[in-house]
């Protein structure tokens, strides 16, 4: 048999020839050295105590397998029994490898299979955390964000560029340039959906970016450049995605390799880019855990929370219509049963012990409430929204319109007079600022449920969950990762006991206005809450008292008890006395 060291150094010849000859991969930054160098390295929860290892080479891998271990520099520890497969058009093998019997919040180690090999670039030894096992009240940082571009030549420009509203300046750092600074700052990150915009080629194709204005490329064109797309952006997110894991969710710019952008539809994209096969093939999300297969729903819990994941683009039950679920430019889905994504829904709420997780977040892409140009009762809203209010969720988050906006909390267009300090509705946060080749949006439809808001400027946010009581949120520019917004989010949970690191609402205002004062309603119902709580904890003395004299009786009557044992007993043997003597 050749060995694997032959076949990498004969696949990096052929690659090297293949690529030049290319026209499309000229240039553009893909890391293609070899068959069987590792790239595009990806994480993702599993369930408790693991973790799905997932990367991409030029060629399959008979062997797919893992060294792993608490000390990087011996890993003693191999996981195999992986998958390695692919799709038509895509250029690369995905691989995926599930580690179990995990510690839950230790440090692991790892190397995938062919790290380093002869011909392969030099890649360190990453690492990840395992996540918190469920209970666990250790506070824990995750990263936020959205719509997030490829960065660079072929999508916005890292430096000034073509992005059509909002162009980089020269001094300015991208999202995933900031991420990438402040990467120790946060466990693993959140993305609900539209995940580097590989179906963008044909749009910057026809306003100029590749060639003249107007000019439409080929579907041979497109097959190849949306591929090369995708693993530009993959490679530009594995400094991160190494070593954090990745929670995705479904966007629409997963859907196909055009996604009506262009007035093309889903008819210009050959088998392999349509239906989310792309998004399908990368990822393993935790679906077997929560009864789901191809990452659309699921969910899993961290420490002192459950998350949910949902998809907004198809599957919206009870005979509504997803917004591209086989209209007529966007053939996509239905991904299960009749009702199953709602039903699925429904029954993974009612399953969650608020004693045990008391957080409850949902990620998903569309939102219902924004500025910009906000959708009337769209479907994904009817579908979700009331169940989100009925069974408690604290926090959902959001993309697809380009701009960060913290709204409510909220339910049904009304804004919960308890603000943030233990409200009844859900904190709805829009995210979809991270930036990609089209820029921002602009606000259009001034409301009055939107806390803060901003269109100037890509960003991402930090997610701290404190204790069980109190929520932390801070909202970054990107350009010069600066907080612009932030605030704490109180909730009173059944069974929880900690008080709040700090309820005082804090966001950053606008020139001109100012931060909540001392005499301000939101005062008087934290003051409010503190009473509660502490007639809980008078409510709980009086309890503990009770008791005590409960125990007192008790013993009491035991005492009785056995006096009236002694004296039985000394009755009747002064009565067996008496019947002996006569």
């Amino acid at each position: 048999m050749v060995s694997a060291k032959l076949l990498a150094l004969a696949g990096l010849v052929s690659l090297a020839v293949a690529y030049v000859e290319d026209q499309y991969d000229a240039g553009n930054g893909v890391h293609v050295p070899g068959p069987y160098d590792p790239l595009e390295h990806r994480l993702a929860f599993a369930g408790p105590g693991a973790m799905t290892v997932s990367w991409s080479t030029f060629e399959h891998l008979e062997d797919v397998y893992v060294h792993y271990g608490s000390d990087p520099l011996n890993l003693d520890k191999v996981a195999g029994g992986g998958t390695s497969t692919t799709y038509p058009t895509s250029r690369t093998w995905q691989n995926h490898v599930e580690l179990t019997g995990l510690t839950p919040g230790s440090t692991v180690y790892y190397q995938v299979v062919n790290t380093n090999c002869f011909a392969c670039s030099y890649q360190p030894t990453y690492s990840f955390k395992v996540a918190l096992s469920k209970g666990d009240m250790t506070p824990f940082t995750m990263a936020v964000f959205s719509d997030l571009g490829l960065m660079g030549q072929d999508g916005l420009y890292t430096l000034e560029g073509k992005s059509y509203t909002r162009p980089l300046g020269s001094n300015e750092t991208n999202t995933i340039q900031s991420l990438i600074a402040h990467k120790d700052s946060f466990d693993w990150m959140l993305h609900p959906g539209d995940i580097g915009y590989a179906d963008y080629f044909i749009k910057e194709s026809v306003a100029g970016v590749f060639g003249p204005n107007n000019t439409k490329p080929t579907m041979e064109q497109v097959t190849k450049r949306y591929e090369s797309m995708n693993e530009q952006f993959f490679d530009q997110m594995t400094p991160l995605s190494a070593n954090k894991p990745w929670m995705v969710a479904p966007g629409n710019h997963e859907a196909n390799c055009d996604n009506g952008l262009s007035g093309y539809g889903d008819s210009y994209c050959v088998v392999g880019q349509t239906n989310f096969t792309g998004y399908i093939e990368h990822w393993r999300m935790p679906q077997q855990k929560s009864h789901k297969t191809n990452n659309f729903w699921y969910s899993f819990d961290y420490g002192m929370a459950h998350f949910v994941s949902l998809d907004t683009e198809t599957d919206l039950g009870h005979g509504l219509q997803g917004p591209i679920q086989n209209i007529s430019t966007n053939h996509n889905g239905p991904f299960g049963g009749l009702n199953e994504q709602v039903d699925w829904l429904v029954e993974d709420l009612k399953s969650v012990d608020r004693t045990v997780t008391p957080w409850l977040i949902v990620q998903l892409h569309r939102p219902w409430y924004t500025q910009v140009s906000p959708p009337t009762w769209p479907a994904w809203q009817e579908a979700f929204e009331k169940i989100f209010f009925d069974y408690g969720v604290d926090v959902y988050v959001q993309g697809h319109v380009h701009t960060y906006e913290r709204i409510g909390p909220i339910f049904n267009g009304t804004v919960d007079p308890n603000g943030l300090n233990n409200p009844r509705a859900p904190l709805m946060l829009l995210v979809g600022n991270a930036g990609h080749y089209d820029g921002l949006d602009t606000f259009s439809v001034p409301n009055n449920y939107t806390g803060f808001g901003d269109d100037t400027g890509f960003g991402w946010g930090r997610m701290t969950f404190d204790n069980c009581s109190s929520l932390s949120w801070e909202f970054r520019n990107a350009s010069n990762s600066q907080v612009i917004d932030s605030i704490s989010l109180f909730k009173e949970h059944a069974g929880c006991v900690d008080l709040p690191k700090n309820t005082t609402v804090t966001p950053s205002c606008p020139s001109g206005t100012s931060t909540t004062s001392p005499s301000s309603p939101s005062v008087t119902r934290r003051a409010h809450t503190y009473t509660s709580k502490a007639r809980r904890a008078q409510d709980a003395d009086k309890a503990v008292e009770e008791a005590k004299r409960a125990l007192k009786r008790a013993e009491e009557d035991a005492e009785k008890a056995k006096r009236d044992l002694a004296n039985s007993e000394t009755t009747a043997g002064s009565k067996r006395a008496k019947e002996f003597v006569y």
